[in-house]
């Protein structure tokens, strides 16, 4: 009986997934995995299995992933002081080498061997590998709070993707891979630049016009007044809300990338708390989705 029971929730479940599961076949979803919501080996090898799965359901992934608290325990351990500009890291000729060996190295490698080990093919790569990603020094703007004078802040090797080649991207997904990026690319001059891992997904979202691109972070998504979760924003709702108050501090920039995403040519973004469990799956195939949709 009790067997039973549980095949008959588990076709309940099966038969509610499926329409979302048609939704989303043959097209690409971009998911970005954030430094601070990879920080747990069973939430790892969770997302790892989502992100296996949906391609086994006919979904074709590219995951792009950070690595920042990752980055900067590396540097401790090294004995390379880090400094900061407007709150923002500078990166020296020294620290980007190092960001460029735990992202496209260690982190990069650990995601693919989780994927793999879940029965999918999936492919390290970085901003370099086939002329994917050019970058171009960031030049960040700054308001000092004690003189209120607007500075230009130089954070060294910190940089903008400016030119996306989706050749690669097409053939491996041709190829029934997975691509795990990390977003490490070279600039025209020669350098190597660090991009913010959010910028980088936005941009290899919108060259391959995604139907979703999910922002894997720590916390559910955009809150209201009320402190509850707000499902689903459009633009103008969202930069209100922005003037408003409403959204502040840290979600200001990421929901700026959203739109910015949107701009590109992505159809939805989505702002998903990666601690939890299958969110990527809760988002995906279920009615009410488990974070903040911003379309336009």
């Amino acid at each position: 009986m009790t067997q039973g029971l549980e095949n008959a929730y588990d076709a309940e479940v099966l038969s509610k997934a499926l329409p979302f599961m048609q939704r989303y076949e043959n097209k690409t979803v971009v998911i970005k995995y954030g430094g601070h919501a990879m920080g747990d080996a069973e939430l790892g090898k969770a997302f790892a299995r989502d992100v296996a799965l949906l391609k086994q359901s006919g979904v074709n992934p590219i995951v792009v992933h950070g690595g920042g608290p990752q980055i900067g325990e590396m540097l401790t351990r090294l004995g390379i002081e880090s400094k900061f500009e407007g709150g923002l890291r500078v990166t020296d000729k020294r620290t980007v080498e190092i960001v460029e060996m735990v992202l496209a190295g260690s982190i990069n490698k650990e995601i693919v061997a989780l994927i793999n080990a879940e029965g999918e093919w999936a492919i390290g790569l970085c901003g370099k590998d086939g002329n994917m990603v050019f970058a171009e020094k960031a030049r960040k703007k700054y308001t000092d709070p004690t003189s209120n004078i607007e500075k230009v802040l130089d954070l060294g090797f910190v940089g903008e993707p400016v030119e996306i080649d989706r050749t690669l991207l097409d053939l491996l997904a041709r190829s029934e891979m997975i691509p795990v990026i990390a977003p490490v690319a070279p600039g025209r001059d020669g350098q190597t630049y660090n991009i913010n891992a959010d910028t980088f997904a936005g941009a290899i979202a919108g060259a391959v016009f995604a139907k979703r691109l999910l922002f894997l972070t720590d916390v559910p998504g955009v809150l209201g007044k009320d402190g509850k979760l707000i499902p689903e924003l459009s633009v103008d709702e969202a930069r209100k809300l922005i003037a408003e108050g409403t959204i502040s501090g840290g979600m200001i920039p990421k929901v700026e990338t959203c739109i910015e995403a949107l701009d590109r040519g992505v159809e939805g973004v989505v702002i998903v708390n990666g601690k939890t469990p299958h969110s990527v799956l809760l988002e995906l195939f279920t009615e009410h989705g488990a974070g903040t949709l911003i379309v336009r």
